[in-house]
């Protein structure tokens, strides 16, 4: 089984869905040291956390105020670090556009821990839709813990 260094969790603009996920992770204790990271696929100039998700995690005591959006770079690809999409379009954006990807590990969250349905993107959507993707990503990250505890795929 594999172990990973690095972690980097990957949603379309970086402010909402994939620093949600980082933000939870790191809140966890984890098998062995891991950097967690978020990136964004289209950043043409780095944002701060989406403001609802920002509403979302400090309600559940979470602080990161100063996280800003960081665009995903192919050295970002690289052989240890394990890339976690929020959905599968990322996943293949990132396999078309980036020829690093060919050998990189690349999994769609949910596929990797075994659930259904993709995590759903609040962006424009009510508080109480990004309190709803908090708490699936929550679901979804416990269970990439005890992954993480088990040992990887692959």
């Amino acid at each position: 089984m594999k172990k990973c260094n690095k972690i980097i969790f990957v949603c379309d603009s970086g402010t909402a869905r994939a620093p949600m996920a980082e933000a939870i992770l790191k809140e966890y204790t984890l098998p062995y040291p891991i950097e967690v990271e978020s990136r964004g696929l289209v950043v043409l100039f780095s944002e701060p956390l989406n403001q609802k998700a920002e509403a979302v995690l400090i309600s559940n005591g979470i602080n990161m105020e100063q996280h800003m959006s960081r665009q995903l770079m192919p050295e970002d690809l690289a052989e240890g670090n394990l890339i976690i999409t929020m959905g599968a379009l990322q996943r293949q954006k990132i396999l078309e556009t980036y020829e690093e990807a060919a050998g990189a590990e690349i999994y769609v969250l949910t596929e990797l821990v075994g659930d259904e349905l993709e995590i759903i993107d609040p962006y424009g959507g009510s508080l109480q839709l990004y309190g709803l993707c908090y708490e699936t990503l929550n679901k979804s990250i416990q269970k990439l813990v005890r992954l993480l505890e088990e040992g990887l795929p692959g």
